[in-house]
């Protein structure tokens, strides 16, 4: 789909709104015709040549009366522009972001967050302009053509010889604008930069203090900022270049039909009333140049702006973008999706929302939808999960898994094992369609599961990273994400997850204002803030990606302690090389170059696994030196 493609769409999506908002400009931009009219015949009953059956006082009540009802139309033609504009900047953003949401979280951008942001907000902002500035442009045609008729017919010469050239330089100055398209490019381009550094920069505040780079990274950032303002001056000139031309151009129109109309006037065929009308008329007819200078301005940056948003889609069709969906406001129209949610009984609400919100964990970026497997049913308690043949390797590398087999039972608790680089995570992330898998095939129940990506949230699956991402919220919304706390679940979570004393000591509880990701806890109070917002969600599969990595003997004791207490039947699966995970196990997966060396129970492995040796007893060596 092309940039014309994309502004129709576009248009015929909200045909209404559109050609109101366009029905509303031409009727504000047509309305000027009757005042010039009568200011003519004013200025011609004033020289004697014109019998003005109104009087004085008549003609300044039509003036006054023509300009309210101006500001009345004028009001209505706001409403109608913001409310298309609106409607334009939702959709997009609200597509953009439910795409976004569907990636596997490995790749659900392609660029940095704050280049995302920069996408959300100001590519999105350059189509709404275009849109509302094609209905200026569109609007001027009407008045143009009636105008120039009535002119035409005053004084043809007169009104080729004043407009045929503004013409001519205002179009000159359009050809110009090809270089606003290369200039914007670059200062979008340089803004983002700043804005990712931006984000960076809140992100790695700790890693910055730690390393001592914060005047390093304040160097680089200024280096940003002065690229980010040579692109940014370029752009403003060329733009206030331009738009000095299309100003002034009335200014020029104006002396030449001064110069010109002088003359006639001698002559005696052009009255006060026709050059008061051709100036009055001057403004309006230019403004149509100046307005198509402008809109061609918005629409090469719409070109650019279009181009960025297809490349957050990842080679997704571009129509994505257009696609008909509920934005909130009105009643839902056929044919628009409710969104993720919106695929499912309204009875599982609850649920969706809760998945939702959980995601926002899974995929790092925000959070994801559930799209309900037609093989599978949500209500539907875990007996049985199996894997077969489950392949993923980095384009980047060629390293990942290779043909994994594993089978989960009800009220089991499995831990994967492994040297560094094994591939643990890389098996965790593909089964729960994080990452998209090259092969293999997931069952749960026996039954397919065709969207891992989908499926594996709650009530199915709760899932906690290896690096778990906090928000800048207070620790409540950190755990809850929405969720409400029914029965005293957020208290068993905190208890389960070994955060209660943790809450108590902090000044404001569970009110606790957490920073930007965490960072006024500790490591470990955040893994633990992590594992309390994946309890709290009541699930069949729990799965945990090294989460007692950043905690000590005694608290991680304490946590599968507790896990076991209270889990029921629900069924673990656990990344970890930690002894406390592997005494708990029923069954231990041995990773290595991605792929299964070995399997079994800890006493098994013990005897036939060299590598697994080195793991326990690796293990044994450290609690040894920390004693």
């Amino acid at each position: 789909m092309n940039t014309r493609h994309f502004f129709w769409r576009l248009i015929s999506y909200w045909p209404v709104f559109y050609f109101a908002n366009l029905l509303a400009w031409m009727i504000i931009h047509m309305m000027p015709l009757l005042p010039g009219l009568i200011q003519k015949s004013f200025f011609d009953y004033l020289e004697g040549s014109y019998n003005l059956p109104y009087g004085v006082w008549g003609i300044a009540a039509l003036l006054v009366g023509a300009a309210l009802a101006r500001i009345a139309v004028i009001i209505c033609g706001f409403w109608t522009d913001a409310s298309y504009r609106f409607r334009i900047s939702a959709l997009l953003r609200r597509n953009m972001l439910s795409h976004v949401l569907k990636e596997p979280g490995a790749k659900a951008i392609p660029v940095s967050p704050g280049e995302a942001i920069s996408n959300f907000r100001d590519d999105v902002d350059h189509t709404e302009e275009a849109m509302s500035w094609s209905v200026d442009t569109f609007g001027l045609v009407g008045f143009t053509v009636v105008s120039s008729y009535i002119l035409i017919s005053i004084d043809a010469q007169l009104t080729f010889f004043v407009f045929v050239p503004l013409i001519l330089v205002v179009t000159a100055a359009q050809i110009a604008t090809s270089r606003v398209q290369k200039y914007r490019a670059a200062s979008r381009a340089a803004t983002a930069k700043v804005t990712s550094s931006i984000s960076e920069m809140f992100s790695n505040v700790q890693a910055i203090q730690v390393a001592g780079a914060e005047a390093r990274i304040v160097r680089r950032f200024e280096r940003l900022s002065d690229a980010r303002r040579q692109t940014m001056v370029k752009d403003k000139l060329i733009t206030e270049a331009l738009s000095s031309v299309f100003t002034n151009s009335v200014n020029l129109g104006t002396g030449l039909i001064l110069v010109l109309a002088g003359y006639k006037m001698r002559g005696g065929t052009f009255s006060v009333g026709d050059l008061s009308l051709f100036i009055y008329y001057l403004t309006f007819v230019t403004q149509l140049t100046s307005n198509v200078g402008n809109f061609m301005t918005y629409y090469k940056q719409m070109a650019i702006s279009f181009g960025r948003m297809k490349a957050m889609l990842q080679g997704a069709p571009a129509w994505i973008l257009t696609a008909p969906a509920y934005i909130g406001i009105g009643k839902r129209r056929d044919g628009e999706s409710r969104g993720e949610g919106g695929r499912r009984d309204e009875g599982r609400r609850d649920a969706e929302q809760s998945a939702v919100r959980t995601t926002a964990e899974r995929t790092g970026n925000g959070a994801g939808g559930i799209a309900a497997e037609a093989s599978a049913d949500v209500t539907e308690p875990l007996r049985e999960l199996e894997v077969r043949g489950l392949t993923y390797r980095y384009p980047e590398t060629g390293r990942g898994i290779l043909d994994i087999d594993l089978r989960l039972s009800r009220g089991s608790f499995t831990v994967v094992t492994g040297m560094i680089g094994s591939g643990k995570t890389t098996l965790l992330r593909a089964l729960l369609g994080l990452l998209p898998a090259e092969s293999g095939e997931i069952r749960w129940n026996g039954r397919q599961v065709a969207a891992p990506g989908d499926f594996f949230v709650p009530p199915h699956s709760a899932y906690t990273a290896q690096i778990p991402r906090l928000y800048s919220d207070k620790l409540r919304s950190n755990i809850l994400l929405g969720l409400p706390d029914s029965e005293g679940g957020l208290s068993q979570a905190l208890y389960a997850a070994v955060m209660e004393d943790d809450v108590a000591q902090l000044a404001h509880g569970l009110d606790t204002m957490v920073g930007p990701r965490g960072v006024k806890l500790s490591g470990g109070q955040v893994q633990r803030t992590a594992a309390a917002r994946m309890l709290v969600r009541d699930a069949q599969l729990y799965v945990f990606d090294d989460l007692s990595s950043a905690l000590d003997v005694e608290t991680e004791r304490k946590l599968w302690e507790r896990l076991f207490e209270g889990r029921g039947e629900a069924t673990c699966l656990v990344v970890s090389h930690r002894k406390a995970a592997l005494s708990h196990a029923d069954h231990i997966i041995v990773l290595k170059d991605g792929t299964i060396e070995a399997e079994g129970t800890a006493e098994e492995l013990l005897a036939v696994s060299e590598s697994f040796r080195r793991l326990w007893h690796g293990e044994e060596r450290q609690e040894t030196a920390s004693g």
